[in-house]
């Protein structure tokens, strides 16, 4: 039987997917089911006015980095 983590990857792995399409050091709205990208914005207010406008209800803003960085990764 798969774990709940297993079950989660593809989810997990289509987020990440769309978070590197979008672009570096700036906001965005997702979709609450965070499926896509609703707006963006250079500025927290910037995005949010936009997402606005989009009539989308339910996104929620993040930053992203200025630049995607290599993770190391250690299994225990």
């Amino acid at each position: 039987m798969a774990s709940a983590d297993s079950m989660n990857e593809p989810v997990a792995s289509r987020r990440l997917e769309l978070l590197r399409s979008a672009p570096m050091n700036c906001w965005i709205a997702l979709s609450a089911d965070e499926s896509r990208i609703v707006a963006t914005g250079n500025t927290f207010t910037e995005a949010d006015e936009a997402a606005k406008k989009t009539g989308e209800e339910g996104y929620f803003l993040t930053k992203t980095p200025d630049s995607w960085l290599p993770r190391a990764m250690r299994t225990i």
